[in-house]
């Protein structure tokens, strides 16, 4: 009989009731045959504010909280709570996975970790000479720096906010050696009549926010596309890429490699993958809507 204390860990963020990581971590820890409870903090729910992150840290510590994830609109705000911080995750300036440790709160980023195996495992061996990337906030700082560390050669960072566009551009440009481009998404129709990739990293798409992040004729058949929306799986734009030639690549795989990463983290046992990405297809079946 397994005496082993189970795991507690919690999600923290606005909105986040309706997660699926919770489901999605303890089913993997159910199959590997470990105790894992898995809760949302909902700041929206509970009626706190981010600005109440460091009390949140400190009850979930006295509480035996073992790690917790962090997303919207925490990431950035918890580093500098942190008494150690993994090297990628300091360049990101941006945390989703903290674990409670004797030697302090140590955080980790696995949204960019997540996103590069989704990758590489899901559209093998892409052209990367010239990728188009949409969205420069938090999800696509840690995509971007996914991008140039899979090899791509060319990157432009595309928003309607320009100076946010010119910022993330900057930052990568430092810390890769790589000049990468910005631009607003007036540019888009020329960027993309050259464009070997493009990723999209903005909320639009979601069930809150349907449509499209440009007109679907801008596609070609020699860009491959990639969407980091994974509520609905299937979103307006893969669909319009798949009927315009390109390869796709939908958001669950950044989902559940994520929550991969992080699980092995926090666990220190090795999650299968593609166990997990079966499971989240289950999850996700009822957000399907018949054709």
């Amino acid at each position: 009989m397994n005496q082993t204390p189970p795991y507690l860990v919690g999600l923290v963020g606005t909105g986040v009731s309706p997660s699926l990581t919770p489901a999605l971590h303890m089913a993997e820890a159910r199959a590997l045959g470990i105790d894992y409870v898995y809760r949302t903090i909902d700041l929206t729910t509970l009626g706190l504010a981010p600005d109440q992150l460091p009390d949140i840290l400190a009850w979930a510590r006295r509480l035996g909280f073992d790690a917790l994830n962090i997303t919207h609109p925490c990431k950035r705000l918890v580093v500098e709570y942190l008494d150690r911080i993994d090297p990628l995750a300091q360049a990101l300036g941006s945390v989703n996975t903290v674990l409670f440790t004797e030697d302090g709160l140590a955080g980790y980023n696995t949204d960019t970790t997540g996103f590069e195996t989704a990758f590489r495992t899901g559209l093998p061996g892409v052209a990367v000479d010239d990728v188009v990337l949409i969205g420069a906030g938090g999800a696509g700082s840690a995509v971007a720096d996914a991008l140039l560390r899979v090899g791509t050669e060319r990157l432009t960072i595309v928003d309607i906010d320009a100076e946010r566009a010119a910022e993330l551009a900057t930052d990568l440009t430092r810390r890769h050696a790589l000049e990468v481009g910005n631009a607003t998404t007036d540019a888009l129709p020329g960027l993309l009549a050259s464009a070997s990739g493009l990723v999209h990293c903005t909320p639009t798409g979601m069930k809150e926010h349907p449509g499209t992040p440009f007109s679907p004729h801008l596609l070609r058949p020699e860009i491959w596309v990639a969407d980091i929306v994974y509520r609905p799986l299937d979103t307006a734009l893969l669909r319009a890429a798949r009927d315009a030639g390109c390869a796709t690549l939908d958001g669950g795989r950044m989902a559940v490699h994520q929550a991969a990463d992080a699980f092995r983290l926090i666990t220190g046992h090795e999650p299968d993958p593609d166990r997990m990405i079966r499971h989240f297809h289950h999850l996700v079946a009822p957000d399907r809507v018949p054709a």
